[in-house]
């Protein structure tokens, strides 16, 4: 159940170069990782997919479980903003992100990508029949992908 994987996050531009920081990550956690690991969806799908994520994470709209009172480790966000600044960046990015998939899709889109859950639960929970959640969802990340320009 497990596929582990060197990726690197957090690059930014500094004096010597780009630096980033390698972490080993499980590409099966997420179902989207576990769809592009079996070719059910393209890599400029799973690309745009990611993206929209990491907007939704940098943005923090995921319901917080408690308060927070320590500092973030990363300094909270991309160089030259500030932590709030930073998630205000990124909300407006999912926002913007969001609105070009449209109505219809996004619903499908939000409940894979975003909040982590699975095609079967989401075609459930939508009232959808078997099997028609992977289409509009691919769909969904194409549209997603041609509003993020991805070639």
């Amino acid at each position: 159940m497990r596929e582990l994987v060197e990726r690197k996050v957090g690059e930014t531009a500094g004096r010597g170069g780009t630096r980033a920081r390698t972490v080993t990550v499980n590409r099966r956690e997420s179902p989207l990782s576990w769809l592009a690991s079996r070719g059910l969806v393209t890599p400029r799908q799973s690309e745009a997919g990611e993206r929209l994520r990491a907007d939704y994470e940098r943005a923090q709209l995921a319901a917080a479980v408690t308060m927070r009172w320590t500092p973030r480790v990363d300094g909270g966000g991309a160089p030259g903003l500030s932590p709030a600044e930073a998630q205000l960046a990124a909300r407006r990015r999912f926002d913007a992100a969001v609105s070009a998939v449209g109505r219809g899709l996004n619903d499908v889109l939000w409940r894979v990508v975003c909040a982590g859950e699975a095609l079967p639960e989401s075609e459930r929970a939508l009232g959808w029949p078997a099997r028609s959640g992977r289409l509009v969802l691919t769909l969904a990340l194409d549209r997603l992908a041609d509003h993020y320009r991805l070639p």
